[in-house]
Order: structure tokens, then C-alpha cells, then sequence
């Protein structure tokens, strides 16, 4: 009995002390910091101090201010403040833009043209243009539009009547400001990773499209907080036109002091309508940096103009049919996931004496292969061997120094004139790489589209297709790839093996005759590769011409028709995976191969 009893204390001990162990009915005080608080009654003291020191002293004119706050004179010069702004902020983010686009284009003379033109403006102070316009009927008396270096004359204006003080002001403004905006557009446009232009050119879509699709809404990111500073900067700087006296808000301001001496009330008019510019000129910036950061977190927060724009177009990524989703289709019966309903008949692929070098350093060299409409090929070899250069020439991401790419006997980039093989224009190897569909090893989702904008992007600009006809295959593909209830989410809430999955939905989006996948799996963590390469393992079954670049040898073992072996920029050996891996020719393949299996 007393051993019982002992036990019982035991037990009763044991209960009190998990009592004390169990925090769920702990009080919680925080932690204080008492710098914080002092450094916050110091910043009240601060602030009141001020205002009392403003709002109380009679010397400030707070009577004269009230009276002229919203005179007419006042509204007047602030309407044509913000004319200017708009006007100036519009004219000088349009030329900006075009001359941004003349310096990264591939164009010295267009190049040089606008840095020219960037190093002459940014270095004219803003009063000296100005004074310049202003004095230019001086200059020239008559301005002519015509024919150059012949009498051809369309319209013929005195220039005093043409650049009126508002013209010339404008004209200024205009002028001051495309130099700054240009370097802040370009600024932003090289920001932009050059995976995002590959693949967007890997999908065949147009230059234009690129830059105003793809490219630019993402160099908005970077290219909003400092361009808001020069629009916020130029609606200050339009008090410089009083030297013209234009009547803008600065200087109806000074004519008016001029007169009733008051001339703290009436800087403080300016001051405040300058404040509430800025305020404005704020929020707006607020809410289009919210609307331009889709893709770039996690969480974005709402925005008014995402909200708006959702209300005025209702797309179909909210009424489309649904598509029953599919869990895992790699790893689901080969009848359920029929991919050859979603692709067509794959394309031989024909490479012929293929060279390229980078300066010195020859990538490739001589390269020869024919690949069978069909098959599924992987490519080995260490890393600099040359795989992802030869995977690249194939679609013309990389202009071969010699030899040709042909698919179904036409040639990738080039016309054939007899012997001779000129090169195609952009424009024309963008129609011809459409055939050639491309999953890339870093993925380069575009990160401002939703999974399912990124799959139908290139079917309604390069296919023609309709936007319902793209969304409801997009998501059919998607359904396949397993990412149906993943639709309308961006790339970064994705994990890798799901943005790789999307990679290859928006690649078949196409219906390629060809698909290129470079290292599909090397930037995923071990966890996620599997569910990439059961993917492309259903895609080996459609028929659609496979050509791998991989380290995965098991996965190789199992899907190749063939393999390749490439060494220094040249293939060693070829042949079916049973001959390769178990019994290799060529001694640099066996000792790869002793090292990797």
C-alpha cells in the first residue's frame, strides 16, 4: 500500500509539473525598449513645437493665405502647372523611350545618335533651353517642312508664331526631360535577365511583343520609383518657365506678392498646392508600383488598378471551362494521360558540319547528327563540352559561325540560294523557331503572368488563336502537367518542379514538331526532380522529337532512343543506350561514365 501510495505521488508530481510545462495559458508581456519610447516622446515634442510655432504666430499670414488659397489667379496658374507636368511628363517619356530603345538597339549609328543626343541635353541647364527656344525666331525666322536640299516646300511658318511661350515651354520641358527618362528606361531595361529574352524569342514572338509584353512590364519595377522622381521633379521645375512669363503657378504667385507685398502668405499658396501635387503624384505611384509588382512577391498587395482593370475586362482564366484536374499525370496510366490529343507528329532534326566560337574559344566544332522524327535523343558530357551551345543553334538562340540546322529538311535561319545561305531576318527566324519549342534549365518563366498567361501568350500572338481557344488548351495542358489548380498563380508561388512543369506546358502550347529540354532538372533539388522527369517521360510516348541535355543517367537509361557523348565541343560517340552505357566505344566516354554511374 505505501508503494502504491508512492506512486501516486509520483503521478501527481508528474501532473503538476507538465501543468507547468504547458504555455498555452501563459500571459504574454512584451518586451519594452525604453529608447524606443523616448525617441518617440521626443518626436511628438518635436512635431508639436512646430505646429505651434506656425499656426500661432499671426506673422505667417494664415488670414491671406485662407483668401488666396483657391483664388481664381491661383487655380489658374495651378491648372497650367499641371498641364505643363502632363504634357512634359507624356512628350518626354515617349521620346525617352525611343531613345532608349535606339541605344540598346543593335544599330551604332542609332546607338550613338542618342547617346549624343543624352549628352547634350543633360548637360543644358533647364533656364538656358528655355531662354534658347524662346529667342529662336532669332535664329531662324521661318520654319519649313519639306524635301531636304530642294525646293519641295509643304508648309512654310513665321517662328514666332509657331513656338508661342507656351509651345516653347513645352517644347522644353519635353526636351530636358526624354534625356533623363531615356537612361532611366534603359537603366531599366537592362535590369531585365536575358533568360526573359531568349524565351521569349524561343516562342517565336515578335520583337515588339517582346519589349512590350515581356520586357518592359518588368523593367517597370525598376524603372517607377526614379521616374516618378523626375515627374515629381518636373512639376517643380515648371516654375522655371516664368522666365517666358508664362502665368503657371510660381509665377502667378510672384505677380500677385509683387503687388500686395504679402509674400510669405502667397510662398506658402505655392508651397501647399506644390504638397498636394506631390501627395497625389504619390498615391498614383503607390498603387501602379502595387500593380507592376504582380510576380515579383510572393503576397503581393491589392491594387486599385489590378482591381479595376479585373472589373472592366473579364478574361477567360474566370469563365473558361474547367478541365478535371489530374493529381500526378506522369506517374497516372499512359490511356489517361494522352498526350498525342495535345501535340502533332515530331520533325527530323538534320545538323550539318555545325561550328561556333566564342573569341578564341571554339564551342563547337564540326558537329554532325541527324535526329529521327520521334525519337527521343539525350546528350552527355561534362559541363563546357558544348551540349547547351549545340541545343541553342538548333532553334538559332545561337548564330553558328558554320554548317546548318535543318527541321523537315527547312533550314533554321537561313534561305538557301543555290550554294549560298543567306541569313533570315529576325522577324523570319521568329516564324521558323516556332516549331521548335524550348524548356529551358533556369526555367525563365515570365514572373508578371500568371501560369496560365505564360501559355498562352505565345499561341495568341504567334499562333493567331483566339484567347478562349488558347485559355481552354492552356488548361488542358496544365490539367496534364498536374498544375490545374495552379492556373492562376504567379512563377514565385510556385516550387521549382512546378515552374519547370509550367515551362513545358507553355513549350507545348505550340504544338512543336521539336522540343529541346537543357538540363531540365539541374537547377530543381532532388525532391523535385522526379516529378519533371515523369512528365517528360509521358512526353517520350506523343511522338514529339525529344532532344535532351541531362546528367540524369538513369532517367537517360530509361527514355533515350539514343545517346550522345560530346567531348570538347565534338560528338565521340552515338548510339543506343544499352551500347552506350554498357559497353562504350570510345575510351572518354568509359571513364565519364566510370565517374557518373
Amino acid at each position: 500500500m505505501a508503494l502504491t501510495g508512492n506512486f501516486d505521488a509520483v503521478g501527481a508530481s508528474a501532473l503538476q509539473t507538465e501543468r507547468k510545462r504547458d504555455f498555452r495559458h501563459f500571459r504574454v508581456v512584451p518586451a519594452t525598449y525604453p529608447a524606443r519610447t523616448v525617441g518617440t516622446v521626443f518626436a511628438v515634442i518635436v512635431i508639436f513645437a512646430i505646429l505651434n510655432s506656425v499656426f500661432s504666430n499671426p506673422r505667417w499670414g494664415w488670414d491671406v493665405f485662407a483668401e488666396w488659397f483657391f483664388a481664381e489667379p491661383v487655380i489658374a496658374g495651378l491648372g497650367r502647372t499641371l498641364l505643363l507636368t502632363l504634357l512634359g511628363a507624356t512628350f518626354g517619356f515617349l521620346l525617352g523611350t525611343a531613345l532608349a530603345l535606339a541605344r540598346v538597339s543593335g544599330s551604332p549609328l542609332l546607338a550613338s545618335l542618342s547617346w549624343a543626343y543624352v549628352w547634350l541635353f543633360r548637360s543644358i541647364p533647364l533656364i538656358v533651353l528655355l531662354l534658347v527656344l524662346n529667342n529662336l525666331g532669332y535664329l531662324y525666322e521661318t520654319i519649313t517642312l519639306g524635301v531636304p536640299f530642294t525646293d519641295i516646300s509643304f508648309f512654310s511658318y513665321q517662328t514666332t508664331q509657331l513656338l508661342t511661350p507656351f509651345a516653347a515651354a513645352v517644347l522644353g520641358l519635353t526636351l530636358n526631360q526624354a534625356a533623363f527618362c531615356s537612361e532611366i528606361i534603359r537603366g531599366g531595361i537592362l535590369s531585365v535577365d536575358q533568360g526573359q529574352l531568349e524565351a521569349a524569342a524561343a516562342l517565336g514572338l515578335p520583337r515588339s511583343r517582346q519589349a512590350s509584353r515581356i520586357v518592359l512590364p518588368q523593367a517597370m519595377r525598376t524603372i517607377l520609383p526614379t521616374g516618378f522622381n523626375e515627374i515629381i521633379g518636373l512639376a517643380k521645375g515648371t516654375s522655371m518657365v516664368y522666365i517666358l512669363a508664362l502665368p503657371e503657378l510660381f509665377y502667378t504667385i510672384q505677380i500677385i506678392y509683387r503687388r500686395n507685398l504679402e509674400v510669405i502668405p502667397l510662398l506658402m499658396v505655392a508651397t501647399v498646392w506644390y504638397l498636394v501635387i506631390l501627395s497625389v503624384l504619390s498615391f498614383i505611384q503607390h498603387h501602379i508600383e502595387r500593380y507592376y509588382s504582380k510576380g515579383a512577391l510572393r503576397n503581393p498587395p491589392p491594387s486599385l488598378i489590378g482591381t479595376a482593370l479585373v472589373r472592366l475586362r473579364r478574361t477567360p482564366t474566370t469563365t473558361t471551362t474547367t478541365v478535371r484536374p489530374v493529381a500526378e499525370p506522369a506517374r497516372a496510366d499512359p490511356a489517361v494521360t494522352n498526350w498525342t490529343s495535345l501535340t502533332r507528329g515530331g520533325g527530323e532534326v538534320r545538323i550539318q558540319g555545325v561550328s561556333k566560337s566564342f573569341g578564341p574559344l571554339k564551342v563547337l566544332d564540326d558537329v554532325s547528327l541527324t535526329v529521327p522524327p520521334g525519337s527521343v535523343t539525350v546528350i552527355l558530357g561534362q559541363s563546357g563540352s558544348g551540349k547547351s551551345t549545340l541545343l541553342r543553334s538548333i532553334n538559332h538562340l545561337e548564330r553558328v559561325d558554320d554548317g546548318f540546322v535543318a527541321i523537315d529538311g527547312e533550314l533554321i535561319g537561313y534561305r538557301q540560294d543555290g550554294d549560298t545561305l543567306y541569313e533570315l531576318k529576325e522577324k523570319d527566324i521568329l516564324k521558323r523557331r516556332v516549331d521548335v519549342g524550348m524548356v529551358f534549365q533556369n526555367f525563365n518563366l515570365f514572373p508578371h503572368l500568371t501560369a496560365l498567361e505564360n501559355v498562352i501568350e505565345a499561341p495568341i500572338v504567334v499562333r493567331g488563336a483566339s484567347r478562349e481557344e488558347a485559355a481552354a488548351r492552356a488548361r488542358e495542358l496544365l490539367a496534364r502537367v498536374g498544375l490545374s489548380e495552379k492556373a492562376d498563380v504567379y512563377p514565385r508561388q510556385l516550387s521549382g518542379g512546378q515552374q519547370q512543369r509550367v515551362a513545358i506546358a507553355r513549350a507545348l502550347a505550340l504544338r512543336p514538331k521539336v522540343l529541346l529540354f537543357d538540363e531540365p532538372t539541374s537547377a530543381l533539388d532532388p525532391e523535385l526532380v522526379g516529378e519533371v522527369l515523369d512528365v517528360i517521360k509521358e512526353l517520350a510516348r506523343s511522338g514529339t522529337t525529344l532532344i535532351i541535355v541531362t546528367h540524369e543517367i538513369g532517367f537517360a537509361r530509361e527514355v533515350a532512343d539514343r545517346v550522345v557523348f560530346m567531348e570538347q565541343g565534338r560528338i565521340l560517340e552515338t548510339g543506343a543506350p544499352e551500347a552506350v552505357f554498357n559497353a562504350p566505344e570510345h575510351p572518354r566516354t568509359r571513364e565519364f561514365l566510370a565517374k557518373v554511374l
